[in-house]
């Protein structure tokens, strides 16, 4: 890849990726305050400023090494996690459910609002390639993280929405995965089997629902 496609593709992607993981991490923050946990508030992690969330390797180092050495057809990172004590939650296990939820959520509600961005640059007859391949972007980086967070493993947002669900004692077996659930994660990415049996199918399903909530949108601007 050319340097200078390199660099377009960074400037395109960058905004898109620091407001998906800022405003996914400040969301569980600021659930889990609203539930009784201080935890990340006392840590100064509810705020949008995204150097609090960066993490060095997870959200620069990695996705740069996986970019190099797939040429861009494999991408994965991850942030700073905002800590909870869910134990400090006034109800812990229906809480967590909705402070897990609070950041998947977030980057649904992002998705849309680049859907709705790339909605008005085209009615409004604004067609600089730039602006319109961020609002793309922002779409997708937004889905993915939505659909993998869902991702019924912990320690991911799915995995932890599934133990709040779940009778205790079949909520504690899942819950001691927890340890080893990023390297099961990792091996089920690797194998394809998240990308061809959770991703896709769900990514798929966020497009759809995307397009019934902008239509009314897309048809006043026709």
């Amino acid at each position: 890849m050319e340097i200078q496609e390199l660099i377009q593709t960074v400037l395109i992607y960058a905004l898109p990726v620091l407001f998906a993981i800022t405003i996914h991490e400040a969301a569980h923050g600021y659930a889990a305050r609203h539930f009784g946990d201080n935890t990340a508030a006392m840590m100064g992690r509810i705020t949008l400023n995204p150097i609090k969330h960066i993490d060095p390797i997870g959200t620069i180092l990695m996705p740069l090494l996986l970019y190099f050495a797939t040429s861009g057809a494999f991408l994965f990172g991850y942030a700073k996690p905002v800590p909870v004590r869910f134990d400090h939650l006034r109800h812990p296990k229906r809480d967590m459910i909705w402070v897990a939820l609070a950041g998947p959520a977030s980057n649904f509600v992002q998705a849309i609002f680049w859907a709705l961005m790339l909605v008005l640059l085209v009615g409004l007859g604004l067609h600089e390639r730039f602006f319109l391949e961020m609002c793309r972007a922002g779409i997708m980086v937004n889905l993915v993280m939505w659909a993998f967070n869902l991702f019924p493993l912990p320690p991911l947002d799915g995995g932890r929405i599934l133990v709040g669900l779940l009778p205790w004692k079949q909520a504690q077996a899942v819950a001691r995965v927890e340890p080893y659930g990023f390297f099961i994660v990792m091996a089920l990415v690797i194998a394809g089997v998240v990308g061809s049996y959770w991703l896709r199918p769900l990514m798929s399903l966020g497009y759809s629902a995307i397009d019934l909530i902008l239509y009314p949108f897309m048809a006043l601007l026709r």
